[in-house]
């Protein structure tokens, strides 16, 4: 039969969905960081159980995303208490206001909560700096200030 005569399906039309992407550079987490990653593909496979079909076909897309975080986390060592480092929580003065961070993995990141992911350009500007250093911000007129190590 000619294809002027077949009915085109809408699935033909639709974009392709690609996989989530994941973050480049090694998946680095603090000590909470495997069990917030059971709990979010625990939270995806209750709701996958009464999804309907196009909402399992998305939790089913981040269950991969999640497992392959879980199988790729490296719990990172604690940091030392005289220098910034990946699970350091940090205070500092950055545009007069003080501020109470914590550098953490790509996945446990939640900027209004104070963690910041150390892939990020504050998190890598911190990153070896002492308390009572002013860490240059590229893009930044003024310096932030790290006022201590918590």
């Amino acid at each position: 039969m000619s294809v002027a005569f077949r009915r085109e399906s809408d699935e033909e039309h639709k974009e392709p969905r690609f996989e989530l992407p994941i973050p480049a550079g090694p998946n680095l987490v603090t000590e909470n960081g495997p069990t917030l990653i059971a709990a979010r593909i625990a939270e995806l496979e209750a709701e996958q159980a009464t999804a309907d079909e196009p909402r399992r076909e998305e939790i089913a897309r981040s269950l991969r995303y999640w497992h392959t975080r879980r199988v790729t986390a490296i719990v990172a060592p604690p940091p030392t208490a005289d220098e910034i480092a990946f699970g350091s929580r940090v205070r500092i003065r950055m545009d007069g206001a003080t501020r109470d961070l914590r550098i953490v993995g790509d996945d446990e990141a939640d900027p209004a909560a104070g963690l910041i992911a150390f892939s990020a350009p504050l998190a890598r500007a911190l990153i070896g700096a002492m308390a009572g250093e002013e860490v240059e911000m590229p893009g930044r007129d003024e310096a932030v200030e790290v006022v201590s190590i918590l």
